[in-house]
């Protein structure tokens, strides 16, 4: 079995930016959003179960997920949030998990915004959480998603707390400074090599 290191961090915690630098070194990537979009692709079961549940209008005239639509729709109701979630986790879950057993490589890097919050149903042998200071993390989302700062605040406090997912942190990358971040990485390469030995 492969080393898995489980990656997460708050929304614009910068997850991908660290997920490339370990791409960089060799370390194979699996990202939960990218397989989030595959299991509610057109004609999907993810897809079909969504719209069943919630209604056709979460769909585009294309076939393709509204994805502006469903996060309206499960930022303004936790019920309706916790429905997408049992209809897409497992899914997402079994893909990611056949996808790392076709890997050939000392470990792997899964990168799960939710891991905290899911209570770990996934397969990591360590955590890895990305951290910044929450006014940090809410300019960089204003900014990224073109959004005010109550809106930002408004998903950050949706996702678990830093000191949350810095209590179930193995190993914590902060993520303010890109050489900082670049020696954190080199560092960890190298130690999770030796812990896949």
């Amino acid at each position: 079995m492969t080393f898995i290191i489980g990656l997460t961090g708050g929304i614009g915690s910068g997850k991908s930016t660290i997920a490339n630098l370990f791409a960089k070194l060799g370390a194979p990537v699996l990202d939960a959003d990218m397989a989030a979009r595959s299991v509610v692709e057109p004609g999907s079961s993810g897809l079909k179960e969504l719209t069943e549940t919630l209604g056709e209008d979460i769909v585009k005239t294309d076939g393709e997920l509204d994805r502006t639509k469903l996060r309206q729709q499960i930022f303004s109701s936790p019920e309706q949030r916790k429905v997408v979630e049992q209809i897409l986790h497992p899914r997402i879950l079994n893909l990611l998990t056949e996808e790392a057993a076709k890997i050939d490589a000392p470990y792997i890097i899964l990168v799960v915004p939710l891991l905290i919050e899911s209570q770990s149903k996934y397969p990591v042998d360590r955590i890895l959480v990305i951290d910044i200071p929450e006014r940090e993390q809410i300019k960089r989302v204003v900014a990224r998603d073109n959004i005010t700062p109550p809106e930002a605040e408004k998903i950050v406090a949706t996702q678990a707390t830093r000191e949350e997912r810095l209590h179930h942190a193995d190993d914590v990358i902060v993520n303010i400074d890109n050489t900082l971040a670049q020696k954190q990485v080199a560092q960890l390469h190298k130690s999770y090599l030796q812990l896949a030995e």
